[in-house]
């Protein structure tokens, strides 16, 4: 039997009203989705604009960016450091990117800001699938060879102490709130289920 409008409302209307300060999480979702979304268009699909579709600034952006960090995967994508062939399975994020979580990015910022419940399975999906792929980003930096004269002699892409540093405090936030997300939507819908059974169930009882 279906559960009547007037119980749904109940389960769902008092959370979706209150204010996004009131709900810190999806504060932070909100915060993440925004400044993802300006990260991914303007460093991290650059590999996939034509030239000249690329305003100066932008370019000037990320050759800034490569040359202060020594990013071995954006750099790497970019020929700042010779061929990329061997980082065909990161062309495969940046494309995964561009179609599935820049659109994400725009939907959970917009939903998560009404306060919108229905987002909360496609986040999951999301959650675990960006989690994921930074992960792999975060053991290739972790594993990127130390810098050395020997390194710097035979161009062997290296990184300092420091730039690692920074590379895995770029990197770490954008696998953290991913992985928190999912966990958390993940809960929050199995709390949405519960319920619903719930109901379902007294209602089954009338």
């Amino acid at each position: 039997m279906l559960i009547s409008n007037e119980k749904q409302s109940k389960v769902y209307k008092s959370y979706s009203h209150l204010p996004l300060t009131a709900r810190p999480l999806d504060l932070l979702y909100v915060a993440f989705f925004g400044i993802h979304l300006i990260a991914t268009l303007v460093v991290d699909l650059q590999y996939f604009y034509p030239a000249w579709l690329v305003p100066g600034w932008m370019r000037a952006l990320l050759d800034f960016y490569i040359g202060m960090s020594k990013d071995p995967l954006v750099g790497g994508v970019d020929g700042a450091f010779g061929g990329s062939e061997h980082l065909v399975w990161f062309k495969t994020f940046l494309a995964l990117e561009a179609v599935f979580q820049a659109p994400v990015f725009v939907l959970g910022f917009r939903a998560l800001r009404r306060g919108s419940k229905s987002i909360y399975p496609l986040l999951i999906l999301y959650g675990a699938s960006s989690a994921t792929t930074t992960l792999a980003c975060i053991t290739t930096i972790l594993q990127t060879p130390q810098t050395t004269p020997e390194t710097l002699a035979q161009g062997i892409v290296s990184v300092t102490t420091q730039e690692r540093l920074m590379l895995l405090s770029s990197y770490v936030p954008f696998f953290l709130v991913p992985f928190i997300m999912a966990v958390d939507m993940t809960l929050r819908v199995s709390k949405l289920v519960r319920k619903a059974i719930k109901l379902e169930d007294e209602e089954k009882w009338k």
